[in-house]
């Protein structure tokens, strides 16, 4: 999470703060990392907009604990002084076989843990909450309830960053209708969204490192720099120039 200008995601195991927020992401074997943020008692209530990365969190509050994701757009994420969140992120297409649930029934929501998991989103809630340690408690918790995503996630992935949805299909060896409905199951969306999602990061990434833009929107997949922003925008309902 970050402001409402969104900031470039840290790397695992650096901490940033904005706002008097304090934001740090942890490496988490299984998954993309874990995550940590809190907001001081005496600091003005914070709000970001979280932008697609095609992810899923499970957040622990006070509150309880929350599935967010996969997003389709822009998503507005307010923290109040004295909060403090504790999160894993899954991996593209890992979350369901974690959550019970196919990816697209949490699409663009943020649903509490109980509406999937009953009375065990409670005990999961307790126990992190009573942990010394908050954030090892909710990693080993997830990663006890791992099981193998769809076998072709990995693949789908690889083959929609090489070229089209037709050529995806074609090259694992099933109809679109299939990768569809499939991508819809384990992503929360089909392979062209999912497509658009990922090619986003990318190029922001390259962006955050150093690239120029134009090279940025040719190095991940844009016809052209326009594209790029074009894209930006679309998904992130932001200029390129904010999320930087």
């Amino acid at each position: 999470m970050g402001p409402t200008v969104p900031q470039p995601p840290p790397a695992a195991g650096r901490a940033t703060s904005s706002a008097r927020r304090a934001y740090r992401e942890y490496g988490a074997p299984g998954l993309a990392c874990a995550w940590t943020a809190a907001l001081p008692l005496d600091a003005e209530p914070f709000v970001q907009r979280v932008v697609p990365d095609g992810c899923v969190d499970l957040i622990w509050s006070a509150a309880g604990v929350l599935v967010a994701g996969p997003d389709t757009g822009p998503v507005p994420a307010a923290m109040r002084p004295g909060d403090a969140l504790v999160a894993v992120r899954f991996r593209p297409g890992t979350a369901p076989p974690v959550l019970g649930v196919p990816a697209d029934a949490v699409r663009d929501g943020r649903v509490p843990l109980r509406e999937l998991w009953g009375a065990e989103a409670d005990r999961l809630a307790e126990t992190v909450a009573e942990a010394g340690d908050r954030r090892a408690a909710l990693v080993a918790a997830v990663r006890a309830r791992m099981g193998p995503p769809d076998p072709l996630v990995p693949a789908v992935v690889a083959a929609l960053a090489r070229g089209s949805v037709r050529d995806a299909a074609d090259g694992l060896g099933v109809g679109e209708r299939q990768l569809r409905r499939r991508s819809i199951a384990a992503f929360g969306y089909g392979p062209k969204t999912l497509q658009r999602v990922l090619r986003f990061q990318r190029a922001l990434a390259l962006v955050r490192a150093g690239e120029t833009r134009a090279a940025a929107a040719y190095a991940a997949g844009y016809a052209d720099q326009a594209h790029f922003a074009h894209e930006v925008r679309d998904l992130a309902g932001e200029p390129v120039r904010n999320l930087l």
